[in-house]
This record gives C-alpha cells, sequence and structure tokens, in this order.
C-alpha cells in the first residue's frame, strides 16, 4: 500500500513538472463589439438624426416592406415578385440611414481640422481645455456646434470633465471624434505643455488624411456607381414587365420561383463583392 501511494504521489509529481512546461498564455480583455442595434444606432447619429432610434429605423423597414409587398401584390397578382419588391423596399430605408451617415463622415472628415486648430487657439489664448472645448459651439463648423453645446451645458451642470468627455464622444459617435477626445483625455490627466504641439500634429493629420481619401474617393466613385447600375438594372426591367400581367405568369411557378432566388442571391453577392472590392475602409470606432 506504501508503494503505491509512493508511486501515485511520484507520478503526480512527474506530470506536474511536465505541465509546468506548457504555461497557458493568460485570457486578455475581449473586445466588446457592438451587436447590430447599437451598430445601427451609432448610423443614425452620424447620419445627424438625433430623433430617430434604431427600432424606428427597423419599424420602418418593415413598414416598406409590408406596404410595398401588398401593393405590388395587388398590381401584379405574383406573390413571388411582390415579395422581391417588397424586399427592396424594406432595404430602402436601411440603405438612406447608411448612404446619410456615410456623406454626413465624409464632410465631418473635412471639418475636424478647424474644429481642433480653435481648440489650439483657444488652448495658446489662455483659456482651459473644458472652456476652449465649450467655444466650439459658437466659434466652431456649424454641424458640430449642437455637440459641444451639449457638451458645454454638461460641463456647467456638473463640473465632471471625464463624463462630460464621455458623453461627447457618445454625441458624435465619430472615429476622428474619439481619437480627439482621447487625446484631450490623456492630455488632462497627465498635464505638461505639449497640449498645443499634439493638437497642431493632429490637424496636420487629419488635413493629409483627408486630402488623400478625396483623391482616392473620387478614382474609385466609378466603381460604386457601376455595382450600383448593375445592380438596380434588371429589377428595373422586372418592375416594367409588372405592368403586364400576362408576362409574369412564369414567375409563378415553381421554375419562375428558382429564377428569382437565384438571381436575387447573384444580384446581393456581386454587389456585395464590387463594393468590397471598390470601397476604400472606414475608419472604426476602436477607441469607444
Amino acid at each position: 500500500m506504501g508503494d503505491l501511494v509512493i508511486g501515485l504521489l511520484l507520478g503526480a509529481g512527474l506530470f506536474c513538472v511536465w505541465w509546468s512546461f506548457w504555461p497557458q498564455e493568460p485570457a486578455g480583455p475581449r473586445s466588446r463589439r457592438p451587436g447590430p442595434m447599437a451598430r445601427l444606432r451609432e448610423e443614425t447619429l452620424q447620419a445627424g438624426l438625433t430623433s430617430l432610434s434604431a427600432g424606428n429605423v427597423v419599424a420602418g423597414c418593415v413598414i416598406a416592406f409590408v406596404v410595398v409587398t401588398v401593393f405590388a401584390l395587388a398590381t401584379t397578382g405574383v406573390a413571388p415578385v411582390a415579395l422581391c419588391f417588397g424586399a427592396i423596399a424594406g432595404w430602402l430605408p436601411l440603405a438612406l440611414v447608411r448612404g446619410r451617415a456615410r456623406r454626413r463622415r465624409t464632410h465631418l472628415r473635412d471639418l475636424w481640422p478647424d474644429a481642433v486648430d480653435n481648440i489650439a487657439s483657444g488652448v495658446r489664448a489662455g483659456l482651459a481645455l473644458p472652456e476652449a472645448l465649450a467655444q466650439l459651439s459658437v466659434r466652431g463648423p456649424e454641424e458640430l456646434r449642437p455637440a459641444f453645446a451639449a457638451f458645454a451645458q454638461d460641463y456647467r451642470t456638473t463640473g465632471r470633465f471625464q463624463e462630460c468627455l464621455d458623453a461627447l464622444k457618445d454625441r458624435l459617435a465619430d472615429p476622428v471624434g474619439d481619437r480627439l477626445v482621447e487625446s484631450l483625455r490623456i492630455a488632462r490627466e497627465v498635464g505638461g505643455s505639449d497640449l498645443g504641439r499634439l493638437l497642431r500634429t493632429l490637424s496636420g493629420f487629419l488635413r493629409e488624411d483627408a486630402r488623400t481619401r478625396a483623391e482616392l474617393e473620387t478614382r474609385q466613385g466609378w466603381t460604386v456607381n457601376a455595382a450600383r447600375l448593375a445592380v438596380a438594372a434588371p429589377w428595373i426591367v422586372l418592375a416594367m414587365l409588372s405592368l403586364q400581367r400576362t408576362s409574369l405568369q412564369a414567375y409563378s411557378r415553381p421554375g419562375g420561383v428558382v429564377v428569382l432566388l437565384v438571381g436575387a442571391g447573384v444580384t446581393v453577392l456581386a454587389y456585395r463583392l464590387m463594393i468590397r472590392i471598390g470601397r476604400l475602409p472606414e475608419d472604426e470606432r476602436v477607441l469607444r
């Protein structure tokens, strides 16, 4: 019995020695990626639709799908065709919000350097950092004034700079705004005399990035337009055919349904591929 215990202890010790040669890496913090509704809410904020929630956009998609499907079914009398047009209509509100958000991000990209220069001028004139941010509600670019006016109101009410910066970042919902806010947060915590140099460097970087992106977007714009035209063309033809009910009877049969499904799948796949190939990568909010 004693030999058995000694053998077990020896085996356990050798196993622990062997296991020590394979240390496990500590699990790092998992990045919290926002869900679909959170991303949709960010897109509504980036589009400037502050009074519109993600639920409103989803409800608009559902309403558009139902209304257009019922109307197309009453007009054509072919359920598969009506569902196709309903799906297109249900996707339009989401596409409009995303397109508006993309255009507004592009427009704000040209305004951020001026906003950073205004902050640098305020700091150079002797203003405190919160006051330099608050004066953007009067002197800053027109599109950015409401967010900084809300920041000024929050700071006058609470006096908590860090919390007001978090609220400002949520209101802006912009990658460039995130970088600016985090730079100011670090400058506030660390202190020192390098804030002006930091702001000037950030302003120059933003101007160069906006100039480069503008040139690239001009060159690749034809690819995106060609993708949209290629996607819209077959469905425009189908809409023209829907004016004659006799032309659509073939789509009410199983073979016609298969043709519609395959056509829809190929259209979506081709569009996504062309957009992925032709579109420039968007800035992500990594500093949420």
